[in-house]
């Protein structure tokens, strides 16, 4: 019975670590979208796409979206071509059949920052920055998700073994706490034009909006759908029984 109650022991305590490694719980925010009535805050998702294109951008992809698609959170047209005209894409071959590129144009997805899987790893000591576009979608905790892990860098607990090349990361729980991505985030990395004050907080804030409208561009129309959909069972459910208690009137 001893032999047995070792192991048994053992595993318990592995166990036990390893829940004791797992990262701390999420927090969370207040987010202007997530009620019955929720809308985008136009503001807070024009401060999120600058900061995506002045720092995110840098390493990570947002492929399913295109820029014609920024019109939805009222960027205007001349601002989309402009945004758009920022960028090189690859555009068809000349007559002796060499690549050429363009221009972006309106209708063209996002620039990617590299070419393809191996450049992108090769950029960052072998780990993938993964794309953008679902991310809001793709982890628990969606915006509240993408908050923490922008707000929890910080030096690790003493006697926390940190391997080489990696940040340590309170949230983030794949990996025991460690991320590739160094601190992407740091008060006055970018100027906002509306005056708002840059800090980390403000900025997880405002790009974990604009990457949930990535995700689910059409949040509005769905929630508009739901309330005239109530508004219109509750009409019929009144008709109904307006209905019932005139046909049934003289029966006793």
């Amino acid at each position: 019975m001893r032999k047995l109650t070792l192991p048994i022991v053992a595993v318990l305590v592995a166990a036990a670590g390893a829940v004791c490694a797992k990262a701390a719980e999420l927090p969370h925010e207040e987010w202007s979208f997530q009620s019955i009535f929720g809308t985008y805050d136009r503001a807070a998702t024009h401060r999120g796409f600058q900061i995506y294109k002045e720092i995110c951008s840098n390493c990570h992809s947002l492929n399913l979206l295109s820029y014609r698609n920024l019109a939805q959170i009222d960027f205007s047209q001349d601002e989309i071509k402009q945004i758009a005209a920022s960028v090189q894409v690859p555009g068809e071959p000349d007559d002796s059949g060499n690549p050429t590129e363009r221009a972006g144009r309106p209708s063209d997805h996002f620039h990617p920052p590299f070419p393809n899987e191996q450049a992108a790893r090769a950029a960052n000591n072998g780990a993938l920055p993964p794309d953008l576009s679902l991310m809001c979608k793709a982890r628990e905790g969606g915006p509240d998700h993408i908050w923490a892990i922008l707000n929890g860098y910080g030096e690790p607990p003493a006697g926390f073994k940190l391997n080489d090349g990696m940040n340590y990361n309170k949230y983030f729980e794949a990996g025991a706490q460690q991320i590739a991505m160094p601190p992407p985030l740091s008060d006055g990395a970018v100027t906002f034009a509306d005056g708002t004050q840059a800090t980390v907080p403000q900025m997880a804030h405002d790009v974990a909006t604009f990457l949930c409208w990535a995700a689910e561009p059409n949040l509005e129309a769905r929630h508009q759908t739901g309330i005239k959909t109530i508004l219109f069972l509750i009409v019929l459910t009144a008709l109904l029984y307006a209905v019932k208690r005139k046909v049934w009137a003289d029966v006793h």
